[in-house]
């Protein structure tokens, strides 16, 4: 159970920072359809080079009007290429640490795959690196100020190292948020980029260097953190860590909700998403290279709509006035601004179309909102396999005049509403749920009808926290920030508890039955046993032994050892409220387990033997 969280828009937070190997990666020459890019690549280190590369749509030439089945019938031809260069030995060495949620790890990767391009090489020591980057988060202020301990500590790095000091530099959001502020604090950071401008980080290195000046003069700062209508990263293919048997894969960035206390929008900028045709070539990519789990990014991820084939086209009539402009929503939710589908790839489409490629590969997205979750999404993740039966559906509150304050689009009955037609098309699906405690203006009958809600709904997830104000925001702006600290951390304590009692009950549902669960490693507390998630995201811990390959093997055919990647039938017969113990029972292929278990034919153990299971 995680205590913490922030807002849907910035994903789920993760115990970071990260870091990772620098490897060669191939680059993906297809981007938004009539886009030219000339690229300058500067070459680094004792011999620098340069070289010019010319990135054109032209060479992947679609119809005037390219069909949903083209995208499809295009994934078996990938226009990503292979950059084999290797580093070279007198490269400068660059070290990043990253600091919240998944994207801002998607991000990292994206920066190595623009540093590798240009001569630089990875290290994974602070004390070794001609250049420092932290990845950082600006949701709330405790992220912000962890940024700032970091960066003393640097300091007394550079004073160390008088005559070649590390490059310091700031990305992300909080450098979108704070700009000159991170320049002008006491020379802690070099060089400030936002979100949007990874691209141009070789540049501001050499600009701070003073190889970009032809005097050659050093400059003491550089900084853009500009952001983009159109910026995706759709061409770039991140350098991700060896080994790893799941990943993250950005579909869309930005924002446009607007809800009232998040920062995102701000940091962000609005929603544009990935030609369908990349995301899908890097799909295929990702099963050649054998990730069973790959995760579908966005600020609002199932609000994706690629609207590239659109380029270049007349734009259509004016819409009948007379339409509801949410009837792409679920039923009863709405936003402050009005959506633009027609003629757009839909994240349904996209869903379907990714989960095709490879169906032993699992999807799933974060992070959404639930006003996204129609019919057509609901109905392939229902009929897909390899689609997880575990959704994100944020309520923030669960009183209607709170959603009101919020800007959330939607009341609780309506919220209600959803949550009941997801369980009735989804069978054993899991949900998870982010909720702000004391925000402007709650009053305790407004707190009761959130715990009423975690109560009624019982998630198997949920991330919690107490509001933190931030700058820019609309609650900022127009709401006071009334609720002590003691009330919002009393208030938030109570959501915890009950959150715990519902998802232990959850969890004791589990008690008997049967999962198919993908291997990730060794658990944490010992080599004898193995660890993994099931299709519903929870974790299952059982022993390292050798097990037959299928179902109905006989007891003397041969046994096979488990290992990360593998898909294996696991039995529960025990959990604590938020691991479950199992006994594995074969090795077998995610496609295999979906034809034999259908969610809707699981068998319930009678209440009895699952209370009696549950481990303290």
């Amino acid at each position: 159970m995680a205590a913490h969280s922030v807002p849907e828009g910035c994903l789920k937070m993760q115990i970071l920072p990260r870091v990772w190997p620098l490897t060669p990666r191939a680059a993906c020459t297809h981007g938004r359809a009539l886009v030219r890019r000339s690229l300058v690549v500067q070459a680094h280190g004792d011999s620098a080079a340069t070289a010019t590369t010319s990135v054109s749509a032209a060479a992947h030439q679609t119809p005037s009007a390219p069909s949903f089945q083209y995208f499809l019938n295009s994934v078996n031809k990938p226009s990503f290429a292979s950059a084999n260069t290797p580093a070279d030995p007198g490269a400068r060495k660059v070290y990043i640490e990253t600091y919240g949620c998944q994207m801002n790890v998607n991000d990292s990767e994206v920066l190595l795959s623009v540093l590798a391009d240009n001569g630089y090489a990875q290290t994974q020591q602070d004390t070794d690196a001609d250049v420092i980057f932290l990845n950082t988060c600006a949701i709330r202020e405790q992220a912000e100020q962890r940024i700032w301990s970091r960066l003393a500590v640097l300091k007394k790095l550079k004073n160390k190292n008088k005559e070649r000091p590390p490059v310091v530099g700031v990305l992300g959001c909080m450098a979108e948020r704070l700009k000159i502020k991170l320049l002008e604090s006491d020379r802690l950071v070099d060089l400030v980029a936002g979100p949007d401008a990874y691209r141009d980080i070789p540049r501001l290195l050499d600009t701070i260097e003073g190889r970009a000046s032809t005097s050659g003069r050093k400059h003491e700062g550089a900084m853009n953190v500009q952001l983009s209508t159109e910026e995706t990263y759709a061409d770039i293919l991140p350098v991700r860590p060896a080994g790893s048997v799941s990943t993250y894969l950005s579909i869309m960035r930005g924002c446009n909700n607007m809800c009232s206390f998040c920062i995102v929008p701000y940091t962000r900028g609005r929603e544009r998403s990935r030609p369908l045709q990349s995301i899908l070539e890097e799909v295929q990519i990702l099963s050649q290279q054998g990730i069973k789990e790959a995760t579908l990014l966005g600020q609002n991820v199932n609000s994706y709509a690629d609207d590239s084939a659109l380029l270049g086209q007349p734009k259509s009539s004016q819409a009948d006035p007379d339409a509801d402009p949410f009837a792409v929503y679920a039923r009863g939710f709405q936003s402050v601004y009005k959506p633009k589908r027609s003629g757009t790839v839909s994240f349904a489409e996209l869903l379907d179309a990714v989960a095709s490629v490879d169906p032993e590969m699992r999807i799933r997205f974060t992070s959404p909102h639930p006003k996204e979750f129609s019919d057509e999404v609901l109905q392939v993740i229902a009929r897909r396999p390899n689609v997880c039966k575990q959704l994100h559906m944020p309520a923030q509150s669960g009183s209607s005049s709170m959603l009101e304050r919020m800007r959330r689009g939607y009341t609780r009955q309506a919220y209600d509403d959803l949550v009941q037609h997801v369980r009735e098309l989804v069978p054993g699906v899991s949900l998870s749920t982010d909720i702000i405690s004391g925000f402007c203006g709650e009053t305790e009958e407004e707190h009761l009808d959130t715990l009423d809600l975690i109560r009624k709904t019982q998630y198997d997830q949920a991330f919690m926290f107490a509001y933190s104000e931030r700058e820019k925001t609309h609650a900022a702006r127009h709401l006071e920030d009334d609720v002590p600290p003691d009330v919002k951390s009393r208030r938030l304590q109570e959501i915890i508890a009950a959150f715990r009692d519902g998802q232990l009950k959850q969890f004791q549902a589990e008690v008997g039955r049967t999962h198919l669960v993908l291997v990730e490693g060794f658990s944490k507390k010992s080599d004898a046993q193995l660890s993994g998630r099931t299709d519903t995201m929870k974790r299952v811990v059982f022993d390292a032994v050798p097990v037959p390959t299928h179902h109905m093997a006989a007891p003397s055919d041969q046994l096979v050892s488990l290992k990360p990647g593998d898909y294996v039938a696991v039995e529960v017969h025990a959990c604590t409220s938020g691991t479950l113990f199992a006994k594995p029972l074969a090795k077998t292929t995610l496609q295999a387990y979906a034809a034999a278990h259908a969610v809707s034919g699981i068998d319930e153990p009678p209440v009895e033997q699952r209370q009696a299971a549950v481990m303290c």
